[in-house]
């Protein structure tokens, strides 16, 4: 039988290796948000920290480790969100952290990322340019390469928002994960698998950015040439092997929504739940519009996982229309 890479006692070691910072977030049921939607929501809040999102879970782990026993600096590829958590995680312990980014990637991102004091090198290209060029820079400089998803310390690190889900009262019937290169998913679905099996859990991708979605529902790496989402945070075209592999057994779907779904989320977080929030963060939103009928009736979890957005393109899509209530 197929065994997944993670391991529920390392994840309960990992809460003691992360800053209490980014510990037991908030988790509470938004009661604003139903009429529209049709079920019970729970909202877990992972932008009310230092980098704004959950990366810093696993960041923490990856140099916690190396402080004690590794390599003094590392470097990663990020999309954005990765680069300033391991910035933070890093200068916190004596670390040099170097950043590969998008040129393209938002402003506000690569900002955060200078002023946290790492090293920024920018690319001409997507995410995964950026993957191969942290991999060159690795290699050159005989640093660690961290590599999201891949680096079991990511997923372990955010494997412990699944711990506090499954320690809170009332229970619920599904979690909704925003699904990118599969940290989160991976990390969430296998704590909420292994402690509450009952409970479905739903991955959830732009339609502009679909290779992992499609990779699970094929159980092999589908790649695609490119991607077109707003969802910068989860625009991954090449999904990794043993990262797809853990997620095949914990989620029980994924599901794939449309850039006005994610858009119309957006606006619901803002205007009903006060909560500005990237596109990424949406997706679990925008699972459920598209969806009602679904979820009737069920209470459902969804985790906000990043607020890292520039606000200039955020005012452009909150703004175009007013979210209505039944």
């Amino acid at each position: 039988m197929q065994q997944t890479r993670l391991d529920t006692a390392r994840i309960q070691a990992a809460r003691q290796l992360i800053d209490p910072l980014f510990l037991d977030t908030p988790l509470y049921r938004c009661e604003a948000l139903e009429p529209a939607l049709g079920c019970a929501v729970s909202v877990k809040l992972e932008t009310a920290n230092p980098v704004r999102s959950f990366k810093a879970r696993g960041t923490e782990v990856v140099a916690s480790l190396l402080a004690a026993n590794g390599p003094r600096a590392a470097v990663c590829a990020s999309a954005g969100n990765l680069g300033q958590a391991l910035a933070w995680s890093g200068r916190g312990r004596g670390l040099d952290v170097t950043v590969v980014a998008s040129r393209s990637a938002p402003a506000a991102k690569l900002d955060r990322i200078r002023a946290l004091g790492a090293g920024l090198e920018l690319v001409d290209g997507d995410f995964d340019l950026a993957r191969e060029r942290a991999a060159a820079v690795a290699r050159h400089e005989g640093v660690r390469l961290v590599e999201d998803s891949l680096d079991i310390e990511t997923c372990e690190g955010a494997a412990t928002i699944g711990l506090e889900l499954v320690e809170a009262a009332p229970p619920f019937d599904a979690v909704l994960i925003a699904l990118g290169g599969g940290a989160l998913a991976t990390g969430v679905g296998h704590v909420v698998k292994a402690l509450t099996p009952g409970v479905e859990v739903i991955c959830v991708q732009p339609s502009g950015a679909p290779a992992m979605t499609r990779s699970w529902r094929q159980r092999r790496v589908v790649t695609t040439d490119s991607t077109d989402t707003i969802a910068d945070g989860v625009a991954g075209r090449r999904p990794i092997p043993a990262v797809l592999a853990d997620l095949l057994l914990v989620a029980d779907d994924a599901v794939l929504v449309q850039e006005a779904s994610i858009i119309a989320g957006m606006r619901m977080l803002l205007h009903h739940a006060g909560l500005v929030v990237e596109p990424s963060a949406a997706l679990g939103i925008a699972a459920i519009l598209e969806d009602r009928d679904r979820f009737a009736g069920r209470h459902v979890v969804t985790i906000v996982c990043g607020s890292n957005v520039d606000m200039d393109a955020y005012h452009r899509w909150v703004g175009a229309a007013p979210v209505r209530t039944p």
